[in-house]
């Protein structure tokens, strides 16, 4: 029997995989990372809850010192320098498909396994791992494209092929604690304030005033800081000019931010670094993808062309909205599958 071991978070999604892992006979053992120092916490507790109606074992796996380092520290060091981090993927890399994944393999367990929805295919012809999208609204195979074959080799997602609904109806039947439980916030680690105070909380500095200029280099007005804005903001910037103005960009050498119209934020080329590809072990040729510029964007057709080993340039049919420097441009096959991906340098 396979042993896995399950990242439980104590929400609805997780621990259906559970239940789901079992059902499919696998040893299933749970674990919920501490990543805040609360040992007392509410999703602690109801993962401990959920492991305990299941009949799992269940743990605790102290993250702090680690999730701070590679996300906390990460998120903050991107706003700092002008541009919109994306947590999500950092911590999917080097959190749950990294230390978590080191330490399962470690203790003797051939899988760990999340409550992503997407899913996980094993191509014979290419002999490789692939990655593909949950069809429904809760794809999130947009934060998983910087995973490798090993980190796939040894991960399993129990809800690829489901919906939430059918989830929460699951949950419900089985008589879980947490079919009921909201969803979880966007970022997890930010409760109840915005980015830019969290920010200034955990850093226990003041952020410098600087000037709005338009891309003439006129003064339009004062900024806060820029680590309380990301490109194509338009909401909360505090400056009255008779027109819809958006943040176009962030220029952090010089603490000022550049606004303009809706049509200065519109684009037909980017590029990206840091790429990973999952299709292939390297891009060598210019290929026709379709991309997401965001995880709640609408992919795009395009044409990725390698610059280097690391880089790539993407050239879109259509123009494409306020593209965030920090954030993930990820590419997808027609069917679904998930190319690869990499971070919007310009």
């Amino acid at each position: 029997m396979k042993k896995v071991l399950l990242g439980m978070s104590g929400g609805v999604d997780s621990s259906v995989s559970a239940h789901l892992l079992l059902k499919n006979g696998y040893s299933v053992d749970g674990v919920t990372f501490n990543l805040t120092g609360d040992l007392a916490s509410q999703a602690i507790k109801d993962a401990k809850n959920v492991a305990l109606k299941l009949g799992i074992n269940h743990s605790v796996l102290d993250m702090q010192k680690e999730f701070n380092k590679n996300v906390i520290d990460y998120f903050v060091g991107e706003y700092k320098s002008g541009r919109t981090p994306n947590p999500c993927v950092m911590c999917n890399k080097k959190i749950k498909f990294g230390m978590f994944l080191d330490y399962a393999l470690k203790n003797g367990y051939d899988y760990i396994a999340t409550g992503h929805y997407a899913n996980i295919v094993y191509d014979e012809k290419i002999g490789r791992y692939l990655l593909k999208k949950n069809n429904t609204n809760k794809d999130q195979s947009y934060f998983l494209y910087g995973l490798n074959q090993h980190q796939l080799s040894h991960a399993l997602f129990p809800l690829g092929n489901y919906e939430k609904p059918e989830i929460r109806k699951i949950a419900k039947e089985i008589g879980l604690p947490v079919f009921e439980k909201s969803e979880s916030q966007d970022i997890c680690f930010i409760k109840n304030i915005s980015h830019g105070e969290f920010i200034k909380n955990y850093t226990n500095s003041e952020f410098k005033k600087g000037n709005f200029v338009n891309r003439e280099g006129k003064i339009l007005g004062t900024h806060s800081g820029i680590v309380n804005y990301t490109v194509g903001q338009r909401k909360g910037l505090g400056v009255a000019l008779g027109e819809p103005v958006y943040v176009t960009r962030i220029d952090a050498e010089n603490n000022s931010i550049i606004l303009g119209d809706l049509s200065s934020g519109f684009t037909e080329e980017i590029t990206a670094k840091d790429t990973n590809f999952i299709l292939f072990d390297s891009f060598e040729s210019e290929m026709e993808v379709l991309a997401k510029i965001r995880y709640r964007s609408k992919e795009e057709p395009c044409i990725i062309t390698p610059i280097n080993e690391n880089s790539v340039k993407v050239k879109f049919k259509n123009k494409i909205k306020f593209p965030a420097p920090g954030q993930s441009v990820v590419f997808y096959l027609k069917d679904g599958t998930v190319v690869g991906g990499g971070v919007i340098c310009e």
